[in-house]
Parts: structure tokens; C-alpha cells; sequence
């Protein structure tokens, strides 16, 4: 919780005089909110996008994160140097402490794998790690994709299987809850609405690589951060491979047996 030397109260003439101030001051990293005091997860949130529709898809989301993050091995960096998650609390905007995304998997570098070093993360918070996401990974749903590729979204592009490309991309239960006002004295209030996924990850992370995957299509996708905006890179169709010359490392499509589960 925050400390309550950061809360303001009115004082009377006899007592206004100067409050001595720390010195040297605080950092922001003790003042601000840490993972301890933010949630790490919304209650309102109906969890995985594909939970509940079908059993391979709930296998789907529980294995594919896995996958990267076991077969991921970065050459620059020891392991303790780096960190991977899926659907964990990203918290963003310290002037919105509570606005946050859950991306399916992240890779962050140059950030202990532990919390401080000794802790393991309730959530990934932005002012507190210092650093933001360096890989963003998304999978496309038939009800998340819309978001998920913001202005790079288009319907005709994308060809779902028979089921899910009749349905409708639709606001998540916590997006629907923000977007929503309450009601006021016989009036609506205004209630400011986070940005979408792309906005977040282009203009307040600036992630430079956001990679999404569509298992309907087996279409990966890749855009790169070029002077403050994302750009989609031009893969090879038959063969998309994606390489991350920073890092030393690439992402491509994989057919095999993991945990007992075959994709074709």
C-alpha cells in the first residue's frame, strides 16, 4: 500500500511551517506502487480467450507459452538476465497504476529472472523493472483479434475455421466494464477507457518486436518498432522465419510432439 507520508492534509496557521524533506530523496522505485500492491489478476476478467470452447484449445493456451519459453536460449545473457511470461499482469502507466495488459507470452531482458533477485513475480511492473517487454507474443482468437492487431486488423485477411469465423470480435468482460460509464446524478460520467493492446505496446512500452500468431491460419506475423511506430516485416510465406538479429535468435513455425500433444 502506499505510504501515507504521500498523502496531503490541511494544517492550521500555528503549524504552517516548512516540512523537512528527506534527503537525499526517495527514488520512485520506493514511493510507487510495487507488484505487492496491485493486483495480479482482474476478477472481472473471463480468463484465456479460448477457455471453455473446446479442449484443444484450452491446450493450446497452456502449451504454446511453454514452448517458447523452454525452447527460448539467449547467447548475451545467463539465464538469471532474462524473464518470460504468460498471462501475467503488465502494468504500464504510473498516472494509471491500474491499467494494465495480459499478453500471452513476453520476453524481457537485462531484468533479473527473479523479482529483486529473490522473488517470484505477482505481475510485471513497468516504473519498478525498470525495462519493458523487448518480444511481445500474442495468439490471435476469434474474440481477441481485433485488438490484438489494432489497425493491422482486417477480417478479409483472415480466414478462421468455419466455427469462429462467425463470430464476432467482441470487448473483453473488463474492457466491456471500463467502456461503460457508471451513472451519475441523472447523467452519464465520462470514465477514461485504457488503450488497446497495439497502442500500448507501440506508444507506452515500445516494445520493438510484437509477434502474433494465428493457429487457424498458421500465419505469423511480425512487427517492428521503426521510428516510434510498428512496421509489419515481409516474411517468406512457405517458410516464415523471424530473426531477431539483436538477441541471435529466430522464431519459426514448428511441427513435432510436445507434452505428449502433436500440432500438424
Amino acid at each position: 500500500m502506499v505510504s501515507s507520508r504521500n498523502l496531503i492534509h490541511w494544517i492550521t496557521e500555528d503549524r504552517a511551517k516548512p516540512i523537512a524533506q528527506e534527503d537525499p530523496p526517495r527514488s520512485p522505485r520506493e514511493t510507487l506502487p510495487t507488484m505487492y500492491d496491485l493486483p495480479s489478476e482482474d476478477p472481472e476478467e473471463p480468463g484465456l480467450p479460448d477457455v471453455g470452447a473446446s479442449p484443444s484449445k484450452d491446450v493450446f493456451h497452456d502449451f504454446q507459452p511453454q514452448l517458447l519459453s523452454r525452447t527460448l536460449a539467449l547467447t548475451g545473457y545467463s539465464r538469471t538476465d532474462y524473464f518470460t511470461a504468460s498471462d501475467l499482469n503488465l502494468y504500464y502507466d504510473v498516472h494509471h497504476p491500474l491499467w494494465h495488459k495480459r499478453p500471452d507470452w513476453f520476453l524481457a531482458v537485462g531484468v533479473p529472472r527473479l523479482y529483486d533477485g529473490h522473488d517470484l513475480r505477482n505481475s510485471y511492473v513497468l516504473w519498478q523493472e525498470g525495462k519493458p517487454p523487448y518480444v511481445v507474443v500474442e495468439f490471435l482468437s476469434p474474440g481477441t483479434e481485433a485488438e490484438d492487431l489494432g489497425r493491422f486488423y482486417s477480417k478479409a485477411s483472415l480466414v478462421l475455421d468455419a466455427q469462429a469465423s462467425d463470430r464476432e470480435a467482441t470487448p473483453s468482460a473488463s474492457e466491456a466494464a471500463v467502456s461503460e460509464p457508471p451513472l451519475g446524478t441523472g447523467e452519464k460520467k465520462v470514465r477514461e477507457k485504457p488503450p488497446g493492446k497495439l497502442r500500448v505496446y507501440e506508444e507506452y512500452l515500445r516494445v520493438p518486436y510484437y509477434l502474433v500468431y494465428s493457429r487457424y491460419t498458421q500465419k505469423l506475423r511480425c512487427f517492428k518498432l521503426d521510428g516510434g511506430h510498428y512496421q509489419e516485416q515481409s516474411l517468406n510465406s512457405e517458410n516464415p522465419l523471424i530473426w531477431l538479429t539483436e538477441l541471435e535468435i529466430g522464431l519459426g513455425i514448428w511441427q513435432g510432439e510436445f507434452e505428449g500433444v502433436t500440432a500438424a
